[in-house]
């Protein structure tokens, strides 16, 4: 049996206000994947990828990276294997140039300047954002430092990318950039996001999130036209958008 790139099983967690987020989650998910995890706010999202590369730890249940699990003594290697990019880029820059922002993680793990050169320059070649090296991230337009955030990620080469809400705060042009972007990249994929038409672009499967538990899984456009469902988790479609359609054009 082919071990997945992420799977969580009946994975719990409560704040320590008390408040229970997770309830027995499950999620498998195969390398090669692009996976929308939908849900409206509070349905545990973030709460759930926090728990990706052990930011918080489960209260019940395992979280596994490649089969290895998601605990203390293994959170350097499931650090590497786990990017996630965060919805402010600005979580994630803080170095005085985008070259140092995008080496920082290399760095850490060691790495010789020669090899940490090839995964930087590959990282920003692969966002369109090579010419701006030597920029300060601060100086960069806020579709630009997405970007940069995106190839921070990229240059430890990780097993599987998570990114929250990648399109909030960006126009249109923006957005399409990333798409296109994000569509070109061979790596396993989680993308969290309010944003249907987004999801349904770059996601051939979507799992829904609401209060705490899994509502629903299955092939994108499904899920998206399923009325009763989305009406149910209070998601809405753009008026006029047919996910069915347009998702025989988009969906690979």
């Amino acid at each position: 049996m082919i071990t997945p790139v992420l799977e969580t099983t009946g994975l719990c967690f409560a704040y320590p206000d008390g408040h229970q987020a997770l309830f027995g989650c499950d999620l498998r998910i195969e390398r090669g994947e692009r996976v929308a995890l939908l849900g409206p706010n509070g349905a545990g999202k973030t709460t759930l990828i926090l728990h990706l590369n052990g930011v918080l730890t489960p209260g019940a249940g395992s979280v596994s990276v490649d089969g290895l699990e998601v605990r203390k003594e293994n959170l350097k290697r499931i650090r590497a294997s786990v990017g996630i990019v965060f919805q402010d880029p600005d979580d994630q820059l803080f170095m005085p140039t985008v070259y140092a922002d995008v080496a920082f993680g290399p760095r850490n793990l060691g790495m010789t300047p020669a090899d940490t050169d090839v995964r930087v320059n590959a990282a920003l070649d692969a966002v369109g954002m090579e010419e701006y090296a030597e920029r300060p991230p601060h100086h960069l337009s806020f579709g630009q430092r997405r970007r940069v955030a995106v190839a921070t990620v990229l240059a430890m080469e990780p097993r599987i990318l998570v990114l929250d809400e990648p399109t909030s705060n960006l126009d249109p042009a923006g957005r399409r950039e990333l798409a296109e972007i994000l569509r070109e990249l061979d790596t396993t994929m989680l993308i969290v996001t309010h944003d249907l038409p987004y999801a349904l672009e770059l996601c051939p499967r979507a799992v829904l999130m609401n209060g705490g538990v899994m509502v629903a899984d299955g092939p994108t456009p499904e899920i998206l036209s399923d009325r009763e469902l989305m009406a149910a988790n209070r998601l809405e479609l753009p008026y006029g958008f047919d996910p069915v359609l347009v998702g025989r054009r988009i969906i690979p």
